[in-house]
């Protein structure tokens, strides 16, 4: 049996959540992410000699459970073009003590992929889909591919009885007259669906505040149509602001890492699909995990390597930032960490 063995950084924060990229590779070119005029459609992604082996993310997400991780979640680049993905769940869910897998994705394949991924243990699915207008939808992810095919697969997963999330990134002036048809049209799916304020993750995506659209803008806005509850966490940690529409079971919910930091309660650590860790979503920096895994180090060696990663974290970039910070430091794309 896995051992608990609890480890907090510099703010007391404890280690409990992993997000483990499984490739750069994305079939989307979204501007906020992997913009087309700065990737193209043939990038040169990283080759399958420097991405983490499923045996080497096997071995480092058991290390992780033992350090007190409890939720793994599957992300990109977008996680279903990794080849035999659905191993990589079964081999995650096999782990003891880690209490919850999710995975990440465009939805492109999920109505492929959905039925084996259940078999192997996934439970839960976050969507990202940023408008119904299918032009408008079209346009943002730069591929051709309209929101129907995306909410069949979802739809897809939910009958199969997974629990559904859907993702939007509101960026002011590209979707944000698309707040009010999504919510209305996911109450009526009874799929959750989260608004997530324009981050400035990487150095591509030309981001300003002027764009971002708060919190508090959207949810005024919800409760001119909606009546509205809160709803208490879940857990120590969780991210989104979270509430119920009055009368029913469905929710909706905030990402505020702009507007209403949460660094001080983050208990997150990533790992990129090269094996880097990083310690923050708008680290500059990582830690090359990929070169001490196929190192002859053993278990224990590898697992205080970690851990003294984790006790000397200090990072709080969205209590501290600033548009001008912004705009000059240099960061990890969205598309590389993983979200």
């Amino acid at each position: 049996m896995v051992k608990d063995r609890m480890i907090l950084d510099q703010f007391s924060r404890q280690l409990q959540d992993l997000r483990i990229s499984v490739t750069d590779r994305c079939n989307f070119r979204c501007s906020y992410c992997m913009p087309k005029e700065i990737f193209g459609r043939d990038y040169n992604f990283m080759p399958k000699e420097q991405l983490l082996s499923f045996e080497e993310i096997e071995r480092l997400a058991y290390l992780f459970v033992k350090m007190g991780v409890k939720k793994i979640r599957i992300t990109g680049g977008e996680p279903l073009l990794r080849t035999n993905v659905v191993d990589l769940i079964r081999r995650l869910h096999a782990i003891d003590g880690l209490k919850d897998i999710g995975l990440t994705t465009n939805g492109v394949h999920l109505n492929k992929f959905a039925e084996p991924l259940l078999k192997a243990g996934l439970r839960r699915v976050n969507v990202s889909l940023d408008a119904l207008d299918e032009e408008l939808f079209k346009s943002i992810n730069d591929s051709g591919v309209p929101p129907s095919f995306i909410i069949k697969g979802m739809k897809k997963a939910k009958d199969l009885g997974m629990e559904v999330k859907v993702n939007m990134v509101v960026r002011k002036g590209m979707n944000d007259q698309e707040i009010l048809p999504m919510a209305k049209y996911f109450k009526e799916l009874g799929i959750t669906l989260r608004f997530i304020e324009f981050m400035d993750v990487g150095s591509t995506n030309g981001w300003n505040y002027e764009q971002v659209v708060t919190k508090k803008e959207i949810h005024q806005l919800l409760s001119r149509h909606f009546e509205l509850e809160p709803v208490d966490p879940s857990y120590v940690g969780e991210v989104a602001k979270r509430y119920r529409y009055k009368g029913t079971e469905t929710e909706v919910g905030y990402i505020t890492s702009v507007s209403e930091s949460f660094c001080s309660s983050c208990t997150r650590a990533r790992i990129a699909a090269d094996g880097k860790f990083y310690t923050c979503l708008f680290a500059n920096t990582g830690f090359d995990l990929r070169e001490l895994v196929r190192s002859d180090l053993t278990d224990i060696q590898l697992e205080e390597k970690v851990r003294a990663i984790w006790t000397g974290r200090d990072d709080r970039y969205s209590d501290i930032r600033t548009e001008e910070t912004a705009k000059n430091r240099k960061r990890i794309e969205m598309s590389y960490i993983g979200g």
